[in-house]
Parts: C-alpha cells; sequence; structure tokens
C-alpha cells in the first residue's frame, strides 16, 4: 500500500508554490513594461477626479454611472461624467491640467477621456462630446503639451486644437466654432475622419485662427466646413464668458457662485447674484474687478476691427453667377479649395466657353459673344481684386489661408501679366505670392515654373479676369481661386 503524503510535506509544498508565485508577481511588477501597463492603468481610471466646478448659475445637472444629480460649485468630475444644463444653467470646470470649460445654457457635454501626467504631460490624452448646446474651452497643460490628442467631438464634426480658446455651438445638423486665440481645425465625420480616433482631422479640414473674424461651420449639407462673418458672435460670446469669469472669483474663495433662482436665465441669474454679492459686502477689489468687465465687454470700442479678408463668407450659387462673365465650374462637392468658389457645371456652362482648368478639375468657363477675341483696344489694364480662397497644403492637410489683398495687371501691349496676393496662417505667416506670366491669344494667363503655376482667363471685354494659382513651398505649398475686377 502506498504510504500517506505527509501533512507536513503538503504543507511545505503549498509554501513553496505561493513564495513561487509571489515572487513571479514581484519580479513581474518590477519590470518597466509592467509598471508601465499599471501607470497608464491608473490614468485612465475611469473613476479618478480630473476636474471640479468652479461656478454654477441656474439649474444644471451631472450624469454619472446612471445617476443625475443637480451639479453644485465644487462637485468632482471624472471621466465618463456628463454636465447638462438646462435653459438658464451655466457651469464653469477646472480640470487638473489648468485647462476650462466653460457649458452654457442648454447644452450636453461629455468627459469622454482625461488623461494626464504632470511629469509627462507630452503623453496626455483628452477628448470631450459636445451632443448639443455651446461650450467655451480654454486648452491648459495638455492640449498644449499634446495637440495632436485632444479632440472635442460635437454629432457631425471634429475639432482639434493648436493650444487655443474657442468656443463650439452644435446639435444633430450643424457644427460652428469661433477662435478668441490660437487656432482649431475643424473636419467632417468621413472613412478618413473617424468619430473614435483622437486629435484634428486632416481630410476636408479647415484651420481657423484668431487673425480674423469669422467662424468655421460645417453642416449636413456641405462636403466641407465654410467660413463666415461673425463679429457680433465673437463680441457676444466674450462678454458672456467674461462676466461669468468676474462672478467665478468669489467661488474661489470659498463662497458657492449658484445663481439664486434656477429658473431665471443666465442674464437675470448674473444680475441676482451681483446684487447679492454687493449686499454681502463682497471686498470692493473684487467688485470693482467684475464691473470693470461687465462693462468693457459691452463697449464698441473694445471690439477689435476685423483683418480684410476677401474670402467669401458663402459659397457661390447659381444666382450669385447670373451677371458673371467669369465662372468656375466644378464636377462634385468633394474639393475643399473649390468649396466656395466654383458652382456645379451646368450653372458655370449656361452660356459660356471653357477656357482653363486647374490640377483638381476645376474649370474656368468665360462668356464669348464674338467667340474667344480679347477686345483690341485694350492696352494696360489693372484690375482690383474681387474674391479668393485660398490654402495651405503640408503634410497635416490643407487649411485655409486669410487673404488680405492683391494686385493684377494685364499688360496687352507686352502680352504679359502681373500679380501679387497677400496671404497670412498661423503656420506660415505672411506670404506675399508674387508672379508674372504671359498672355496668350485668347486672353488667357499662363505661367508654369517648377515652383509657381498660375492658369487663368480675362473676359474679353477686359472688364473681369480669374486665374488658379500654386506655389512650393520648403515646408508645403499654397494654393487657391481668384476673382477680379477692372479699375
Amino acid at each position: 500500500a502506498k504510504t500517506p503524503r505527509s501533512p507536513r510535506l503538503g504543507g511545505v509544498a503549498a509554501w513553496v508554490r505561493g513564495f513561487s508565485l509571489s515572487l513571479a508577481a514581484l519580479l513581474l511588477s518590477l519590470s518597466p513594461s509592467y509598471a508601465t501597463a499599471q501607470a497608464d492603468k491608473s490614468i485612465q481610471n475611469p473613476l479618478r477626479t480630473v476636474g471640479e466646478v468652479s461656478l454654477v448659475l441656474g439649474r444644471a445637472y451631472l450624469e454619472r454611472g446612471g445617476d443625475r444629480d443637480l451639479i453644485e460649485a465644487g462637485s468632482e468630475i471624472k471621466v465618463g461624467d456628463r454636465v447638462f444644463t438646462e435653459s438658464g444653467g451655466h457651469v464653469h470646470v477646472r480640470f487638473v491640467d489648468d485647462a476650462l470649460v466653460s457649458v452654457r445654457p442648454s447644452s450636453t457635454l461629455e468627459v469622454v477621456r482625461y488623461d494626464y501626467d504632470a511629469a509627462k504631460p507630452e503623453k496626455s490624452t483628452v477628448k470631450f462630446e459636445l451632443s448639443e448646446g455651446e461650450a467655451r474651452a480654454i486648452s491648459g497643460d495638455a492640449a498644449k503639451s499634446a495637440r495632436e490628442r485632444f479632440r472635442m467631438n460635437t454629432p457631425i464634426a471634429a475639432i482639434g486644437v493648436r493650444g487655443t480658446d474657442f468656443v463650439v455651438s452644435a446639435n444633430s445638423r450643424s457644427t460652428r466654432a469661433l477662435v478668441n486665440e490660437g487656432s482649431i481645425v475643424v473636419a467632417p465625420f468621413s472613412s478618413e475622419c473617424s468619430i473614435e480616433a483622437f486629435g484634428p482631422c486632416a481630410v476636408d479640414a479647415v484651420e481657423l485662427t484668431q487673425n480674423t473674424l469669422q467662424a468655421v461651420e460645417v453642416d449636413q449639407t456641405a462636403s466641407a466646413p465654410r467660413l463666415i462673418a461673425t463679429v457680433a458672435e465673437r463680441a457676444s460670446s466674450l462678454a458672456e464668458d467674461d462676466t461669468a469669469t468676474a462672478l467665478a472669483i468669489p467661488a474661489e474663495n470659498g463662497r458657492t457662485a449658484t445663481s439664486p433662482s434656477d429658473s431665471a436665465d443666465a442674464a437675470s441669474s448674473t444680475d441676482v447674484y451681483v446684487e447679492s454679492v454687493v449686499n454681502e459686502k463682497v471686498t470692493a477689489e473684487v467688485a470693482e474687478a467684475s464691473q470693470t468687465i461687465i462693462e468693457n465687454s459691452i463697449e464698441p470700442d473694445v471690439i477689435p476691427e476685423p483683418l480684410i479678408d476677401f474670402t467669401p463668407s458663402l459659397a457661390l450659387v447659381a444666382a450669385d453667377t447670373s451677371g458673371s462673365q467669369l465662372v468656375w465650374g466644378r464636377f462634385s462637392e468633394s474639393s475643399a479649395a473649390e468649396s466656395l468658389f466654383a458652382v456645379d457645371f451646368e450653372t458655370a456652362r449656361d452660356n459660356r466657353e471653357v477656357t482653363v482648368s486647374s490640377p483638381s478639375g476645376a474649370l474656368l468657363y468665360r462668356s464669348e459673344p464674338n467667340g474667344a477675341r480679347v477686345d483690341r483696344n485694350l492696352s494696360v489694364v489693372r484690375f482690383d481684386l474681387s474674391a479668393a480662397q485660398a490654402f495651405y497644403d503640408s503634410a497635416s492637410g490643407a487649411v485655409a489661408m486669410r487673404v488680405g489683398g492683391g494686385d493684377l495687371e494685364l499688360n496687352f501691349i507686352d502680352r504679359a501679366f502681373a500679380t501679387t496676393l497677400n496671404l497670412d496662417h498661423v503656420a506660415t505667416g505672411e506670404i506675399d505670392f508674387v508672379a508674372s506670366g504671359d498672355i496668350a491669344d485668347g486672353g488667357y494667363l499662363r505661367l508654369r515654373t517648377d515652383t509657381q503655376r498660375v492658369s487663368g482667363a480675362v473676359a474679353t471685354d477686359g472688364s473681369e479676369a480669374s486665374y488658379y494659382f500654386k506655389q512650393i513651398l520648403d515646408s508645403g505649398s499654397i494654393n487657391g481661386f481668384t476673382l477680379w475686377g477692372a479699375q
């Protein structure tokens, strides 16, 4: 018969196995890959606090794990939290990297991801989702150090930043954004711009900077963003948030900055709160600072003069071209460079003949009542810039540039032209496109070198001119379209 195993030996064996497992776990925990993985797991812990509410006006809620509670000043914000504001609600959140987000009335904002390590800010990942309403975001250390890992999603578009202060309004049909400082990159969702990704998208993207008082808009009917004028909207946005920021000062000193009336709108809540602060004898310094901001925010003279930009605020439609002799036509809506400047071919070729083409396939059509012959009495004609659209194209994608002005002179005696365009972008600084070339028979403008290209035409009576241009730079290229009217 077999001798039964000694209970003592069995205990020793169990102890040896336990010791071996503990030793293996210890060695694994000391390995760099394990330590890094654990650190990443800790950073991505959804229960980790990533921000704190610094101001609440009106009624607002915080949804976490299926529960919804009223938000108060001092409420913690965690990854996965959703902030809801009613019609009079306004919430400010300060995040762990000193980023600030203002959630405006009737809005819903979710903190999808907020990975930030002060020791390695360049490895940060930040992602918000604004499903409806309006929000203002001021970048903190995470977005500034890891610009390619910041994203704010709306229902139809992705917004990346270049270290900035911007405002976004969104719903299921459209997204609109403007920049107070820095720049943003806006692109519609597509097969190349996934909603699950991080950072800015490059395809069909438009970059908007603080250098122009314009907003960028994306809607379901267009394949690419467009630029629109927003002087009044920018002034209103800044005034609203500056007022709220001034009122947030007492909250940082331990006071609860919550509106005394949940049913009042944001403006009424502000008035009531200012009155209550004064009645409680807040220091003269705080009251004076608040009043100064409120007064300055509505003074017309504090709104900066808009920079000149010849980029159309809206895309051309058939009605805009009915009296034009020169019109660009396109095959589809796929090209961002033609999104504002070209109409469909059927409209463009109505009583017009084709002249020249652009590399993307757009064709310039011209009215030719007497055939492709230019008036023989033309000598030297100078033109004023009517409209232009320019892009800076690099490895990161194409972004819109500001067109500040330009000159065009056609010398029919020497059969030559000369032109300049004043362009500007935060990534390139100011650039002057300067070119000269030939006027071919039929009034066609032509230039083709290793670094420059111009393809255009003049109206047969010399009253209009238009051309496509491109120039190679060290870091990419600039290109676009222009329309001119004779002086």
